[in-house]
């Protein structure tokens, strides 16, 4: 339970993050809000579900997973650049994740 509950913390990083983006320097109001409210429920499933997860662990896996999304965000619906140098690093980014969630259950 607690993975799935970093998992929706992480996917709701990647909302407050392309939320933040399309405020505009918090300049409109809808954008605004929508982030505040998914980064208030982002910390705190983070919080519930580091009540059975290791800090390092858990913090890393949902850093990387908003990172990870922003970045596919970026790519995918606000046309940023794709190189292979960036598409390599997000590999790397996904690659540490598999291998947080893998430690946990060595």
């Amino acid at each position: 339970m607690a993975w799935f509950l970093l998992l929706c913390a992480g996917l709701l990083e990647i909302v407050w993050a392309s939320a933040m983006k399309q405020s505009d320097g918090f300049t409109r109001i809808l954008p605004t809000a929508i982030m505040l409210a998914a980064m208030l429920a982002s910390i705190t499933l983070l919080a519930v579900a580091m009540k059975s997860l290791p800090l390092g662990t858990a913090y890393a896996v949902w850093t990387g997973i908003g990172a990870v999304g922003a970045f596919l965000v970026g790519l995918f619906v606000l046309g940023e650049a794709a190189s292979p140098m960036r598409i390599a690093a997000a590999l790397l980014i996904v690659a540490g994740l598999a291998l947080m969630k893998l430690s946990e259950t060595a």
